[in-house]
C-alpha cells in the first residue's frame, strides 16, 4: 500500500536549519539508476549550471575511489542521485571527514529519500540542497565495519511469509514491513539472535535490521521510519510459525544486537548483495551525519506525521 498524501510541512518544524551554500559541492551521478531517471531530467546539465562539479559513474567505475578524490580535492559536501547503496558509499566519507550528504532521489525506490524527507517527485528540486537548503544531522547503522543507511536484511521471506502462522494482525504487519524493504533475498544458515525480552530466535525465517525504526503501529505507512535519529536500531525477526513455539515474530528496538551463525551469512545491506561473516555485531551511531535537503521539500517522512 502507498504512503498517503498528507500536507507539506516545513522541515523548519522537524530539527531542520538553515544552512549556508556549500562552497565546492559534487554530485555522482548513476545515469542507469531508476530506469535513467538523471539522464531524462537532464540532471547533470542542471546540476552544472548550478556550480556542482558532476562524475558519473557506474558497474565498472569504483565510487569509493571518486568519492575520495572528491574528500581529496577540497569538497564539502557529497550529493549522490542513485541507489540507497551508493548513498551509503558517500555517507561513510561524510561521517569521516564531517562533510554534508545530499540524497537526489534518481534511484529506484528511494527508501532513504522518503524517509529524509525529500520530495521523490521533485527531482530537479532537490538540487536546491546544495545552494539553499536546509540541515540537521541523523544517526547511521554499522555492520561488520560497514555503514548502512537504511537496514541489513537476512533470511529468505516468499515462501515463509505466507504461512498461516503469520495471519495474526500484528505479525502480519511485522511481514509487511519486512517485504516493503527488504534487501536481496536468499536462504541463510541457521541464525541465532536473542531479543529484549532473553528469548533466544533459532534459525528465523527473516531478520531485519534497519537505522531506526520502521512505523509498525501505522498501517497505512508501513515500510516507513517516522525519525532516523532515535539513536535506536529497530529489530524485527520473523520465526518459522509452525514450530513448538507458536510466537512467530518479535520487534524491538536497541542500541546494538548480535546475530550469530555458523557460517558467512548472504545478505541485504541498503539493498546491496554482500557476504557478512558472524558474528555480525551491529549497532547505531547516533547524530554523526550530516544531511541536508530542499528547503522545500518535507524534511519528514510520511510516518513522522502521524500520531503513534
Amino acid at each position: 500500500m502507498s504512503a498517503p498524501e498528507l500536507p507539506r510541512p516545513s522541515p523548519l518544524r522537524h530539527g531542520w536549519t538553515p544552512a549556508a551554500p556549500l562552497r565546492r559541492p559534487v554530485l555522482f551521478i548513476n545515469p542507469a539508476s531508476g530506469g535513467g531517471k538523471a539522464v531524462h531530467a537532464d540532471l547533470a546539465g542542471r546540476a552544472r549550471a548550478l556550480g556542482i562539479d558532476v562524475f558519473t559513474f557506474g558497474p565498472d567505475a569504483s565510487l569509493d575511489e571518486l568519492v575520495a578524490d572528491a574528500v581529496r580535492g577540497g569538497a564539502d559536501g557529497l550529493g549522490v542521485a542513485g541507489g540507497d547503496g551508493s548513498l551509503a558509499v558517500a555517507a561513510a566519507a561524510a561521517v569521516t571527514h564531517g562533510l554534508a550528504l545530499v540524497c537526489i532521489p534518481a534511484g529506484t525506490r528511494n527508501h532513504f529519500a522518503l524517509d529524509l524527507g525529500v520530495d521523490r517527485r521533485d527531482l530537479v528540486g532537490a538540487l536546491e540542497a546544495f545552494t539553499e537548503g536546509v540541515e540537521r544531522r541523523i544517526d547511521v547503522g554499522k555492520v561488520d565495519g560497514r555503514l548502512f543507511l537504511n537496514n541489513v536484511s537476512l533470511g529468505i521471506y516468499g515462501e515463509a511469509i505466507q504461512r498461516s502462522g503469520y495471519r495474526d494482525a500484528k505479525v502480519r504487519t511485522l511481514a509487511e514491513t519486512v517485504r516493503a524493504v527488504l534487501g536481496p533475498s536468499r536462504a541463510a544458515p541457521a541464525l541465532h539472535i536473542v531479543d529484549d525480552r532473553g528469548r533466544e530466535h533459532a534459525h528465523p525465517a527473516a531478520v531485519l535490521v534497519s537505522n531506526n525504526p520502521y512505523a509498525l503501529n501505522r498501517p497505512l505507512v508501513t515500510g516507513t521510519r517516522p525519525t532516523l535519529a532515535s539513536g535506536q536500531l529497530g529489530i524485527v525477526v520473523l520465526d518459522l510459525p509452525d514450530g513448538p513455539r507458536p510466537q512467530a515474530g518479535r520487534a524491538w528496538t536497541a542500541s546494538s544486537v548480535v546475530i550469530d551463525a555458523k557460517e558467512p551469512v548472504h545478505a541485504g545491506l541498503d539493498g546491496e548483495a554482500v557476504i557478512l561473516r558472524p558474528p555480525l555485531e551491529l549497532l547505531i551511531r547516533p547524530t554523526v551525519l550530516r544531511v541536508r535537503i530542499s528547503s522545500r521539500h518535507p524534511g519528514v517522512s510520511p510516518s513522522g506525521l502521524l500520531k503513534p
